[in-house]
């Protein structure tokens, strides 16, 4: 077989001139961070402590602080941290995440072929009996005949418009998008654990104070029955206390329901069946409050959030969306080159004169479609303008998310005070109650309703401390979670 390399060679050398040409459509630019510098009307200060309490202690704002990729260890809990980690190694969702982002890589490299000629190779054989009353194709007149014949092709599409380059920038900005989806499926899945372990601490320590509220009712219903059947006390009395024991006693199966859902979810988000829930349990007294919370610049907040990163993906997508619906309204150029062999016999289809090639140039442009080109050129415009609201659209989402978990804290940290010092109260209640009741100035109905106030307002301070914890969390989410301070994910932080 013989190949005429000259010809080739211009057939690369115009391919060369041809792919020179400009990328129609627009040259995304990454979109400037806003032009603010705070997150709340009012300066932040420190908080408020409560010496003594679980979860009291004050928490100061770092500004430009950077955050910790693995944030949660703040909390000083192994049972979480352990948990965290059998979460990252067995969630179905984030492996989900990882997979399509494995898909989008795979896509990229696919699409790097289209600049590289095609090159195919192929071998018939035949078997041919031709009609007499024909001319014979053969030189040796014969009527039957074999034919064998290897051939190379090679095809190739300048990319004269950019067709090929806004194809690439697409599908790399897919791939972005389909890493911050990652990302933030792995800042989720970080921050549910933590609140869930939270919440489930809360509520054991909200049923353990139910139950010691329900056996206090019980005792005050029993007294009363008592003075009733003596005659020291009215029906109505013991009326109103059944119907508080009553009250009391209903809120104790939610509470069940809701511990127990949260066991549930985070078996699930560990990748277990409910069946097999984690054995650890988590209390609040054994969780540690950070204390000192970095505060990311505003201007950074755009580079951290993972969905405002997966905005501008999204954005850059839809503007290299526009350069390929110009593209396909102009012309398309493919330049193709064959070279073979033909022959009568396997062992002479390399010999001289048996060889062939060829050379082709086409161009090919749109005529008349009915405008579907246009309109669909026009509606990557618009898809364009859609993607940048959505991009403004949660870039004041997330700076709102951290202002209101800013103003969440404050007033969590004042709220837990408030608990706190209601506990307190309740506290110097019963003990003089309990003083009282021994000096035998109070009956034991009053000893049990300062017991009764306790416990409610133990239940009060409970809630107060979950929700500091709960909150500091969210921060940490809220700023982005410290993902580009992780080596399996800082990769390409600011590729585009």
């Amino acid at each position: 077989m013989t190949v005429n390399g000259g010809a080739l060679g211009c057939v690369m050398a115009l391919a060369c001139v041809l792919i020179a040409g400009c990328a129609v459509g627009p040259d995304f630019r990454k979109p400037a961070a806003p032009d603010v510098t705070g997150y709340t009307v009012q300066p932040l200060s420190a908080t408020a402590s409560t010496p003594g309490v679980t979860g009291g202690e004050a928490q100061r704002f770092v500004n430009g602080s950077d955050i910790a990729g693995d944030w949660w260890t703040l909390f000083h809990s192994q049972p979480l941290n352990a948990l965290i980690e059998q979460s990252l190694a067995s969630n179905h969702d984030l492996k989900a995440a990882q997979a399509a982002l494995a898909v989008a890589r795979e896509n990229v490299l696919a699409q790097r072929g289209v600049y590289y000629p095609n090159v195919t190779a192929g071998f018939s054989a035949s078997r041919q009996s031709q009609s007499q009353a024909l001319a014979p194709t053969p030189n040796s007149n014969a009527f039957q005949y074999s034919l064998f014949t290897p051939q190379v092709s090679v095809s190739y599409a300048p990319d004269v418009f950019g067709l090929n380059r806004r194809n690439t920038e697409l599908v790399k900005a897919q791939e972005q998008a389909a890493r911050f989806e990652m990302i933030a499926a792995h800042l989720s899945l970080t921050n549910n654990v933590v609140a869930a372990a939270i919440q489930e601490a809360a509520l054991e320590a909200q049923i353990d104070a139910t139950r010691q509220l329900i056996d206090l009712n019980t005792k005050s219903v029993e007294t009363l029955r008592y003075q009733l059947y003596k005659g020291y006390a009215n029906r109505l009395d013991v009326a109103t206390q059944e119907t508080q024991l009553a009250q009391v006693a209903a809120t104790l199966p939610p509470l069940l329901q809701q511990s127990a859902q949260q066991r549930d979810l985070l078996a699930v988000l560990a990748g277990r069946f409910p069946s097999q829930s984690p054995t650890a349990t988590f209390e609040l007294s054994s969780l540690k409050l950070p204390e000192d919370l970095p505060l990311s610049l505003p201007s950074a907040l755009v580079a951290q959030r993972p969905d405002v990163l997966l905005a501008e993906a999204n954005l850059h997508a839809a503007s290299a969306q526009i350069g390929i619906a110009t593209a396909n309204r102009l012309p398309n150029i493919e330049l193709t080159a064959d070279a073979g062999s033909t022959a009568l016999a396997i062992g002479q289809v390399f010999a001289s004169g048996t060889g062939f090639w060829g050379l082709a140039a086409s161009l090919t442009a749109p005529i008349f479609d009915g405008g579907t080109l246009l309109h669909q050129q026009r509606a990557a415009r618009a898809a364009y303008v859609q993607a940048a609201e959505q991009y403004r659209s949660t870039v004041l989402t997330a700076f709102q998310n951290v202002a209101d978990t800013l103003t969440a804290l404050q007033q969590d940290a004042d709220g837990l005070k408030a608990a706190a010092a209601a506990a307190d109260a309740a506290r110097v209640t019963l003990d003089l109650s309990e003083r009282q009741s021994r000096d035998g100035y109070a009956s034991y109905l009053t000893l049990l309703a300062a017991e009764q106030a306790s416990q409610q307002t133990r239940i009060n301070l409970i809630q107060a401390q979950a929700n500091r914890y709960a909150d500091t969390a969210a921060l940490f989410q809220a700023l982005g979670g410290g993902w580009w301070r992780r080596a399996d994910m800082a990769r390409d932080k600011h590729d585009n």
